[in-house]
């Protein structure tokens, strides 16, 4: 007898995508790892010949991992024709030492190189569109998308959720447990400031080649709004096209229920524009700027 289950939503099957374990080569003769979800709806099928757009997430902390899990945030993309790719880069805990110290001073270097690199893996086998890629995530993930963005041209779209832009400025306002943070990941402040300037896709916004869209809580203590805010003044003052939503009341990482849908939504919308097709959900739009 069943007395209580971890979590009881039932989804059927034809809904939910299982992940896969992947290794897939990176830079300097190194792998790397992920997990990818499939598109799957049981109710819908691509037309004959059409590959899915690709969303690569990248996870925070950035010390932290992906896991072999069905998080219904994903499946929330795969059963809306997207695949997805969540990227362990070198760094992620659960692969051994050599592999977690790959980030050791290379924070915004590893991590950037091994989303790409996965993302290049998929399109290469044939199972994703290299015209239709997209990179999503939040705080240390948020780092990593908009660095992506600014310091590559590979991807077609981005999003920044309470993502930092500016390192200098994130290690003179975040909270103090992890003030520190950054001295082993990118080197000690001031001392490498250099560095950290080099490491800040606020330094470099004019070279982005595609919009971007970015959510911030108004009330984040840890990555501060005005991280996002002095990115989209850039974007304004330099005419890229982007979006920006602020959640009033919220701190890092969504906590309410409407804020948490309407961030999903924002970011379906704005896939939608970008992407080119119009979604099955009846949603509010976001608007993209300078496009």
């Amino acid at each position: 007898e069943v007395v209580k289950v971890a979590n009881p939503a039932h989804i059927e099957s034809g809904y939910f995508s299982i992940p896969k374990p992947i290794e897939f080569p990176t830079e300097h003769g190194l792998t790397a790892h992920a997990f990818y979800y499939a598109p799957r709806n049981q109710d819908h099928e691509a037309p004959a010949g059409e590959k899915p757009p690709l969303v690569v997430h990248c996870h925070g902390g950035p010390t932290g991992s992906a896991g072999q899990t069905y998080p219904f945030e994903y499946q929330y993309w795969t059963s809306r024709g997207f695949a997805l790719v969540d990227v362990n880069y070198g760094g992620s805990s659960g692969y051994g030492r050599a592999y977690r110290q790959r980030l050791n001073g290379n924070w915004g270097v590893v991590d950037v190189d091994d989303c790409i690199n996965a993302a290049r893996h998929l399109v290469e086998r044939g199972l994703v569109d290299g015209d239709r890629v997209s990179i999503t995530g939040g705080s240390a993930g948020g780092f990593t998308v908009l660095l992506s963005l600014t310091k590559r041209d590979f991807y077609n779209a981005g999003a920044s959720h309470y993502g930092i832009g500016d390192l200098e400025l994130f290690v003179k306002e975040t909270h103090k447990f992890e003030s520190r943070y950054c001295d082993w990941m990118v080197g000690p402040y001031p001392e490498r400031a250099d560095v950290y300037r080099e490491r800040s896709a606020i330094h470099y916004a004019d070279n982005m080649t595609c919009p971007v869209i970015l959510f911030q809580g108004a009330e984040d203590k840890i990555v501060p709004p005005d991280q996002a805010e002095t990115f989209v003044e850039a974007c304004r003052q330099k005419h890229l096209p982007y979006a920006y939503v602020l959640f009033e009341g919220e701190q890092h990482g969504f906590r309410q229920d409407k804020n948490i849908r309407r961030a999903f939504e924002g970011e379906l919308s704005f896939l939608a524009q970008v992407f080119g097709f119009e979604p099955a959900d009846d949603i509010e739009p976001v608007k993209i700027e300078n496009r």
